[in-house]
């Protein structure tokens, strides 16, 4: 019997530990080793240019590394004579792959720091690279050097006529001499897997022509420039890239994931450095396809503004304690040239006015403080139907997350899923309108006060729904209410939530004012099945405990329902 159970355990570990040794052995890193068209650039001084070494991280799982050792100006001759060669070895160790690409500056025979001639020196030093990596158990790629946008002025007798009447300029496709040729025989000699990238952007180019080949160099920032690329050029070079490494190097093709439509990184590591340049680039009405934006690890400091013709879109970030949206308006501050202040409304971090909207993995703040000076100073502020928050953290103090949905008959629905959060503040950190399902978020309480405010809709059936959360406290925080109603008809229900000691044993606030009569009759609040010393009562007598018979009316597919449009929302799908 002993004998059976740990074949049966042994069935069942099997698979992850195979899955474990093949994780393990598919990790490599890849070093990049080159020119300008690859390399990193200082962006200090604002500079638009980027080398493709730049974004090739994001086309590739967690199992590969990228390493750019790429420099500006740099020829195989300089690049060993300086050191940087010895640099890469050190780091190569058996797995690893080296890719090399240099040819631009090889070819400047009045400079003899960097001059190597075609089948000489540039040829001698190709075959080192080869032979040093192959020593350290490494895997050497050639790569053709990126072509250059020489357009010329042909024969005009030579031309095709264009539809219009004029006639085109030609590509100048020997823009690098012998140097490809000299590349690819040592390619052959060495038998080292060759990208021929020289001849596959050529032929970019040349589909492109020349007015629309401009856009992706650093001509189009007002530099005399056709060999240097813009974000949106290196982007081209790199897919260029992946192409040919799909086709050549299973092995890492396996690695190249589906690339996503923006990314998004304060180091120039993607297609913008701002969130905000990236919401501007989605394509409006988008009726069926889902645009994805992935947000490398950073701080952004901004406010962003997700207009309404920008839904179905998923944002992902990096990682989510370190990709943070952040930004410090406050109510009581003025707009800027103007005497009146922003308001509540106009604090937020970010506001998404969009439908279909799903953010992953990322952290929004506002940072302006608490206080009377302060007042109000929202993170989020939601406007649009159907979005999905998915492991994200909401920072903030009073108002953090605004869930402002509909005023009005002509608002339309509004309904926000919040999974695995993270939702902090001081007082009505979560309050509005929308209807706001909470699973399994935790939920921090930073002051004594008030959880929510929610101010349901006169006649919605539901308001906020929170489910599976727990409910903790900063130390000294001791008196907070679940809620209080913003709004007369307010509707707040939790379900096997944890509740710590801070929260008091009336649990709500009617908030009953002049204005505002008659909170505790039309106001909805609820539990079952909370646990933790703040679940432990007397509750207020006009607050309600459901039974679990009432369960079935509070499930994610029922609160989300609305016989007012039918849909039946999956949010894994959010289109």
């Amino acid at each position: 019997m002993e004998k059976s159970h740990k074949e049966q355990m042994m069935k069942r570990l099997l698979p992850i530990l195979i899955a474990a040794a093949w994780l393990v052995s598919s990790s490599f890193t890849i070093h990049l080793c080159g020119d300008s068209t690859m390399a990193e650039k200082d962006l200090s001084k604002g500079t638009p240019e980027r080398g493709w070494g730049m974004m090739f991280q994001n086309y590739l799982d967690e199992g590969v590394k990228v390493i750019n050792y790429a420099k500006n100006g740099r020829s195989t001759k300089s690049f060993i004579d300086e050191g940087r060669w010895d640099t890469v070895l050190g780091a190569v160790v058996p797995g690893d792959y080296v890719f090399i690409q240099f040819g631009h500056n090889d070819s400047k025979q009045s400079d003899s720091i960097r001059y190597a001639a075609a089948w000489g020196a540039y040829q001698e030093n190709l075959k080192t690279f080869v032979e040093g990596v192959r020593e350290k158990g490494g895997t050497p790629v050639l790569l053709t050097p990126v072509a250059r946008r020489w357009f010329k002025e042909s024969d005009p007798s030579l031309e095709l006529s264009m539809a219009d009447g004029a006639t085109a300029a030609s590509l100048d496709r020997n823009c690098h001499g012998d140097y490809p040729e000299a590349m690819k025989q040592v390619a052959a000699e060495t038998g080292t897997t060759l990208l021929d990238v020289t001849t596959a952007t050529l032929d970019w180019l040349e589909s492109l022509g020349e007015e629309a080949s401009r856009a992706y160099f650093m001509i189009s920032a007002g530099k005399d420039d056709n060999t240097h690329t813009v974000a949106c050029g290196a982007r081209k070079v790199t897919e260029i890239v992946c192409d040919l490494v799909r086709e050549q190097l299973p092995e890492i093709a396996i690695h190249l994931i589906v690339p996503y439509d923006f990314v998004v990184s304060a180091d120039g590591h993607g297609d913008f450095t701002t969130v905000q340049e990236a919401v501007n680039a989605l394509p409006n009405y988008s009726h069926k396809e889902i645009s994805t934006v992935f947000i490398r690890k950073g701080v952004y400091k901004e406010t962003v503004n997700i207009p309404h013709t920008k839904f179905r879109v998923h944002f992902i970030g990096e990682d989510a304690e370190n990709t943070v949206i952040t930004d410090d308006r406050c109510a009581k501050q003025n707009w800027p040239g103007r005497d009146f202040a922003v308001g509540t409304s106009g604090s937020a971090t970010i506001y998404i006015h969009a439908s279909y909207i799903t953010f992953e993995n990322i952290t929004f703040e506002n940072t302006a403080g608490e206080g009377k000076e302060i007042g109000q100073a929202v993170a989020v502020f939601t406007d649009g139907d159907f979005l999905f928050f998915k492991n994200c953290r909401f920072l903030g103090n009073q108002d953090t997350l605004y869930t402002y949905g509909r005023y009005g008959k002509f608002g339309g629905i509004k309904r926000n899923y919040f999974l695995d959060c993270y939702i902090e503040g001081t007082t009505d950190f979560i309050f509005g309108t929308s209807i706001a399902y909470f699973e399994n978020c935790l939920i921090h309480s930073k002051k004594n006060s008030y959880v929510t405010a929610a101010s349901t809709i006169k006649g919605q059936k539901y308001g906020y729904v929170f489910r599976n959360c727990t409910l903790t406290a900063a130390p000294g925080v001791d008196k907070c209410y679940l809620g209080r109603p913003w709004g007369a008809y307010a509707k707040t229900v939790f379900i096997d939530c944890e509740l710590g000691a801070h929260i008091l044993p009336e649990g709500w606030h009617d908030w009953e004012k002049p204005g505002k009569p008659d909170t505790r009759k039309n106001s909805y609040y609820a539990e079952f099945g909370s646990t933790g010393p703040g679940a432990q009562g007397p509750r207020a007598r006009w607050a309600h405990k459901l039974c679990r018979g009432q369960l079935k009316n509070y499930t994610f597919e029922k609160v989300m329902f609305q016989k007012e449009d039918g849909i039946v929302w999956n949010p894994y799908d959010n289109r």
